[in-house]
């Protein structure tokens, strides 16, 4: 086992930096913070140890400067990075510089980054590894008359995806032969513009998808583990809202086949530290492999919930060198969590960006509720970063109670200044779809509305959800219950002794 980290520097800003910080801090790592100009008294920044400025508003001017971040990190004695999640967390390039300066990365080797990075040769490997893949094409399209070909091959509708990136940039559907090049335009476009690389590929577009994701763990030394399941077909443009732990959809044979093949995923490509093998399951409950995120997830905190395991933790003590002194049978689902994005956008304007000043910024609290937040009252909220403000989580005992306090913690929480995710986070907790867990990723094409925002909960439901919250709050001690075989460590359940 190599030496314990001693500093680590974040490459990342918000709640993410933030979460990195505590548990670093928690485990008597010191930490650094970098940060950009109208960063310069955000609550990362404040919470660190250190602090190095490294540049202007625009990510592309600072958070995305290799240099001044491995500049920062000699300055200031880091030994390791963690990148979190976006801006450089899955670039090869970094992992490997930091790998050239001795400094270590806190994540996966360059080769899995890269394997799994570019969708094409991450088809490429899922199908030699025999993990179920989407028709579709195993390579980048030469052409538009290559993409008409393979879409009347497998069947209208088809994706054109992005080949290098993620988060729904550079994805478009397609109907019918006649909107193809318009499509593969458009794609490629908006995937240079996000990744620098304009390469697309064609695969089949599944009716009624369910996003269905398992959390990988693996040491350096072989040993891969699956954390279960997470559910997030909550999606607008591609992107997740809200997530829950575990999916409902499952039966336990399903769940059995979806751990197998992602953890053959994750092995095929040598994998160690925490990572998320993402499927998609259409509705006669088929599963195929959609990507590999080669990081720490936003949605991570509801699998931290259900397991008792500090994930960032482990990140750490895997890249240190350690073993996973825990094995599969050791990892138990405990209770149901569900977390909601809360971001700077309107849903009354097709969840457009909104910009101010955080005027008010009332969190809720009480038993079995999280709160990662980034930001702070009187802060300004720019379009500089991504819109994430917070994450809001809940725990609780069983699904039912977990939508009844999530609904009950998102009336408590008050922001003011600008326009956010709150309310629609609302309407998806007390629509029935989503309470008998019958959703899919068209949940908002299919019933939502901006003016539905407009309606109130029902005199009859209020008490109800009070009645909920206030009968698991007496029994509060049960909602972090462990069992025998669960994992215990002196850090993986902080988050339960906290009250934000």
């Amino acid at each position: 086992m190599s030496d314990s980290i001693k500093k680590v520097l974040v490459a990342n800003r918000g709640e993410i930096a933030i979460r990195v910080m505590r548990t670093s801090k928690l485990m008597g790592i010191k930490t650094v913070a970098v940060y950009s100009r109208p960063d310069r008294f955000a609550p990362h920044v404040l919470m660190a140890d250190e602090s190095i400025f490294i540049g202007e508003a625009a990510s592309s001017q600072s958070y995305l400067l290799v240099d001044r971040i491995i500049a920062a990190a000699k300055q200031t004695g880091a030994d390791a990075i963690h990148p979190g999640y976006g801006f450089l967390s899955e670039n090869a390039a970094f992992s490997a510089r930091c790998d050239q300066e001795g400094i270590l990365f806190i994540g996966p080797s360059p080769k899995s980054i890269k394997l799994m990075g570019d969708k094409t040769s991450a088809r490429k490997l899922m199908q030699a590894a025999g993990v179920p893949l989407p028709p579709g094409t195993t390579t980048a399209l030469t052409s538009n008359e290559e993409a008409i070909e393979t879409a009347e091959k497998i069947g209208y509708p088809v994706l054109i995806k992005a080949a290098a990136g993620g988060g729904g940039k550079g994805m478009r559907i397609v109907y019918s032969a006649s909107d193809i090049e318009a499509a593969v335009k458009t794609a490629r476009s908006e995937a240079y513009n996000a990744f620098g690389d304009d390469r697309v590929y064609v695969e089949k577009y599944l009716e009624e998808p369910r996003h269905i994701e398992f959390q990988i763990l693996a040491d350096k030394y072989g040993k891969t583990l699956h954390l279960f399941d997470r559910e997030c077909s909550i999606q607008r443009r591609h992107q997740k809202v809200v997530e829950e732990a575990p999916a409902t959809i499952l039966t336990d044979e399903l769940r059995a086949q979806m751990a197998r093949a992602s953890i053959t995923a994750a092995a095929s490509c040598d994998y160690y530290g925490a990572g998320t093998i993402e499927f998609l399951v259409d509705k006669h409950r088929n599963f195929y492999f959609l990507e590999m995120n080669t990081r720490l997830q936003v949605e991570h905190p509801v699998t931290e919930l259900i397991t008792g395991l500090d994930l960032v933790e482990w990140q750490i003590r895997v890249a240190q060198g350690e073993k996973l002194p825990f094995n599969q049978k050791d990892i138990n689902i405990h209770g149901h969590a569900i977390e909601c994005r809360i971001c700077a956008e309107d849903p009354s304007e097709q969840f457009l960006p909104s910009t101010g000043i955080l005027s008010e910024h009332k969190i809720p609290s009480g038993p079995g509720v999280r709160m990662d937040s980034g930001v702070v009252e009187g802060q300004e909220v720019t379009i500089n970063y991504d819109p994430l403000l917070s994450k809001l989580v809940v725990h609780a005992n069983n699904r039912h109670l977990a939508i009844l306090k999530m609904d009950a913690a998102l009336s408590e929480y008050k922001i003011s200044g600008l326009h956010t995710t709150i309310p629609f986070c609302r309407f998806v907790m007390q629509h029935k779809d989503f309470q008998d867990g019958t959703y899919d990723t068209h949940f908002i094409k299919d019933h939502f509305r901006p003016e539905m925002l407009n309606s109130r909960l029902s005199v009859d439901l209020e008490p109800v959800i009070l009645a909920g919250v206030v009968l698991e709050s007496l029994n509060a001690e049960s909602i972090h219950d462990t069992n025998p075989n669960s994992i215990s460590h002196s850090q993986t359940n902080w988050w339960t002794k906290r009250r934000v």
